[in-house]
């Protein structure tokens, strides 16, 4: 499971944080000073900080410099200073991105999956699109937070889209792919799992739509909101 350190010491946001987060199956660990978010840094390793600036004891922009000196771990400042001088002296520091408060939680979560693939060379087994967060090693898909429960070749379906977002699938190229034999010409069963998977996302948000039918050709994802 990825890890990630929350320094913030503001209680709420720091909750809010860690929740945002934890709802889409990341682990997180809360620290609220500097100085001890600096001796948790120095004993334990973490895929990703998010980290205030203006902190007890220790700031945010001491604490980077300071762990600069020994890890390469993503940071991801979320603080209220939005003075461009300050961005730009926290990225030359070493910061990886900049959020300024008061965040949106959706860009919260996409500014992490996105640092995280970018740390990873691309290899995380999280595949995310919009709303939508599959991990291709649990076989879990999360929808706006909530797991959907969905049959084996349902996954193989939806996780073919994920990780085409943008390609428009012919139900031959469809078929061969979950399938793994040649294409028959009968739709039914594409049909029946592609009705049953959309069923299955509209559930938890009734309003969107998730995959959209081309007629005459096939189906591609539509990127949730």
């Amino acid at each position: 499971m990825t890890n990630i350190l929350v320094i913030e010491d503001d209680n709420e946001i720091n909750r809010l944080l860690c929740n945002i987060l934890s709802e889409n199956q990341y682990h997180c660990v809360s620290e609220y000073s500097g100085k001890h978010a600096y001796q948790t840094l120095k004993n334990r390793s973490f895929d990703m900080v998010l980290l205030d600036l203006m902190l007890p004891e220790i700031p945010g922009e001491e604490l980077l410099a300071n762990l600069r000196r020994f890890s390469k771990v993503p940071v991801i400042i979320i603080s209220a200073k939005d003075e461009m001088t300050v961005k730009v002296d926290m990225l030359r520091t070493g910061a990886d991105d900049y959020i300024t408060k008061p965040f949106d939680n959706n860009e919260v979560l996409a500014r992490v999956e996105s640092n995280l693939r970018r740390s990873q060379g691309f290899t995380s087994s999280r595949l995310s699109v919009g709303l939508l967060v599959f991990d291709t090693e649990t076989n879990v898909c999360n929808l706006s937070g909530k797991p959907i429960s969905l049959t084996g070749t349902e996954m193989k379906i939806l996780r073919l889209l994920m990780e085409n977002p943008q390609k428009l699938f012919t139900k031959a190229n469809l078929f061969t792919s979950v399938w793994d034999e040649p294409y028959s010409y009968d739709d039914n069963a594409i049909n029946t799992h592609i009705s049953n998977l959309r069923r299955k996302l509209k559930s938890v948000c009734p309003d969107q739509e998730f995959i959209e039918t081309v007629w005459g050709i096939g189906y591609k994802l539509i990127e949730s909101k």
